[in-house]
């Protein structure tokens, strides 16, 4: 059978070593040849080697080998149990493949590398996104789109612009994201703070502040919250949407971890008020925060504000970036190598509330039980001291970080550990969350 020789073929090539890791296979005319088959069969074969993640395909360049690592090599220990990094575990990044989509952009883009694009980003890549997007229930047409350099910059030009409504100040949830507090205070824009807990937050507050204040922008993050970890309701989402509408105020949902999300039946806030919320969807967790790609869908009155706020900041983002962007979104790398990513995560994240579960026997602290994301928090009584306790914890190799920064000045703060999993091992989280209360109960928390 021609496709089965095929396979054959490619497999005992790649186990002696003809075909090395990285390296170009035959093209698809060559085997045909070769095996005199059609160009179907090969097309078959090549697919089902893909499917054994033994190649993969760069559209219009062919198909190349999956570098594999030897058997024996083994992730080093690493000395710390660091449960405060945000960024995602390098371990689990496709260096080789992304590289790969750098090479192949160079190669198809090396005209617009030498000239400045459009400050709303690459037009191939926008379609691209156009698609990507709709399987996170955000639909949009290119020209609702623009590609920011990380969604850090994308709010800093929310935060500047004016907005059609006439007001001033910024609506954040708190805790919130700290750098985008930072940057506020920075500028002097107005800063105005509602609780958010586990439980969500107050609707009634929210409708208040709305109808009150100063409020031109509500910036949230409805799913795996930072530093919280938590997610709001579909109704609390559907509540907050009619409420930005029946108002006038714009929301901000970025959604940096949407990737993460196992819940087919969760929608983003933009799913139920478009005309009202900005869509930020950020690159950064799922891939690398070097990548500096975020992607803005913009209600109809901001587009062309925005647009000439960020041509004014940048010219345009990083065509290469852009252009590997959307390589590897294209070629389904992406998606494979999301799945593997929640995968991980999740497993870690299951671990991480099965040792929470079994170490946290203190009335006084709480722990959320959230089985998606990669984080999750205690809250700790007032009287605890934290600092204190964080370098106990420091000096037995356990880095955890005050989220006192995640304030705005003035509001009431509260005693919070983030607890993030993707810089530790999942056969280290239950050692670690044991030294962490085992130094909580040092204290009289009672």
């Amino acid at each position: 059978m021609k496709y089965a020789e095929i396979i054959y073929e490619i497999e005992r090539r790649l186990e002696n070593g003809e075909i090395r890791g990285g390296q170009r296979l035959p093209s698809i005319r060559e085997m045909k040849e070769r095996h005199s088959c059609s160009k179907s069969t090969v097309i078959r074969a090549y697919a089902e080697l893909e499917k054994r993640h033994l190649v993969y395909a760069i559209p219009q360049s062919g198909y190349y080998a999956v570098v594999k690592k030897p058997e024996t090599e083994r992730p080093p220990v690493r000395a710390f149990l660091d449960f405060s990094a945000p960024s995602p575990d390098p371990g689990l990044f496709p260096y080789l493949d992304f590289q790969h989509c750098l090479n192949k952009a160079i190669d198809m883009y090396r005209s617009h590398l030498f000239a400045y694009g459009t400050p709303q980003g690459l037009p191939s890549l926008l379609n691209v996104l156009v698609r990507h997007l709709a399987g996170y229930q955000v639909f949009a047409r290119p020209e609702q789109l623009a590609v920011t350099s990380g969604v850090q910059q994308a709010l800093s030009i929310l935060a500047a612009m004016p907005s059609p409504n006439g007001r001033r100040a910024v609506l954040l949830e708190q805790p919130s994201y700290h750098l985008f507090i930072q940057l506020l205070a920075c500028h002097g824009i107005p800063a105005v703070g509602i609780a958010r807990t586990e439980d969500g937050i107050d609707l009634d507050r929210l409708e208040h502040l709305f109808r009150t204040a100063d409020i031109k922008l509500f910036y949230t993050t409805p799913r795996f919250h930072n530093p919280l970890g938590t997610s709001y309701s579909e109704s609390t989402k559907k509540a907050i949407a009619e409420l930005a509408k029946r108002y006038g105020v714009y929301i901000a949902e970025d959604d940096y971890l949407a990737d993460l999300e196992t819940d087919t039946k969760s929608d983003p806030i933009h799913a139920y008020a478009p005309t009202h919320v900005v869509y930020l969807k950020s690159f950064s967790k799922i891939l690398f925060p070097g990548l500096r790609v975020g992607a803005v869908v913009l209600p109809p009155e901001l587009r062309e504000t925005f647009s000439r706020y960020k041509q004014l900041s940048d010219i345009d983002s990083s065509m290469l970036s852009q252009a590997a962007l959307e390589i590897y979104i294209q070629n389904g790398m992406f998606e494979r190598r999301k799945q593997k990513i929640v995968s991980a995560y999740r497993s870690r994240m299951l671990r991480l509330i099965r040792a929470l579960d079994d170490c946290n026997d203190i009335p006084d602290v709480r722990h959320a039980r959230l089985f998606s994301g990669v984080h999750t928090h205690l809250e700790l009584p007032r009287r605890l001291p934290v600092p204190a306790l964080l370098n106990r914890l420091n000096k037995k190799g356990i880095i955890l970080k005050e989220i006192e920064p995640s304030f705005i000045a003035g509001f009431e703060k509260r005693s919070i550990l983030k607890l993030s999993i993707t810089q530790v091992e999942e056969e280290q989280v239950e050692d670690g969350i044991r030294a962490v209360f085992s130094e909580i109960k040092r204290f009289p928390v009672r």
